[in-house]
């Protein structure tokens, strides 16, 4: 069994900044890509932002210049540097990673989810 776990969202004023990490831990024989998803009330989940094992990254148009992703493989960890934030940047934000738990094998995971509010 593999879990994920995010933390670091909160409450935020505009223009501010926050630091969201996910953890994954269990059954790990690798880990390919780990990824940042979000869904604001009413709209479909989204990607925002994705890192390869080998630190390729991706990002939304709509966080290039202001959100860095990055990864700690010696940790399972991936982390999602948010600056910068607007009032758009509201929603609850996603960990997702596509792990290997034996080899031979992968599947997609996904946390729990943790809330960004952007509000003065």
């Amino acid at each position: 069994q593999v879990q994920l776990v995010e933390s670091g969202g909160g409450l935020v004023q505009p223009g501010g900044s926050l630091r969201l990490s996910c953890a994954a831990s269990g059954s790990i024989f690798s880990i390919n890509v780990m990824a940042w998803y979000c869904q604001a009330p009413g709209k479909e989940r989204k990607l925002v932002a994705q890192i390869t094992s080998g630190g390729s990254t991706n990002y939304a148009d709509s966080v290039k210049g202001r959100f860095t992703i990055s990864r700690d493989n010696a940790k399972n960890t991936v982390y999602l540097q948010m600056n910068s934030l607007k009032p758009e940047d509201t929603a609850v934000y996603y960990c997702n990673a596509i792990v290997a738990p034996v080899a031979g094998y992968q599947g997609r995971y996904w946390g729990q989810g943790t809330q960004v509010t952007v509000s003065s």
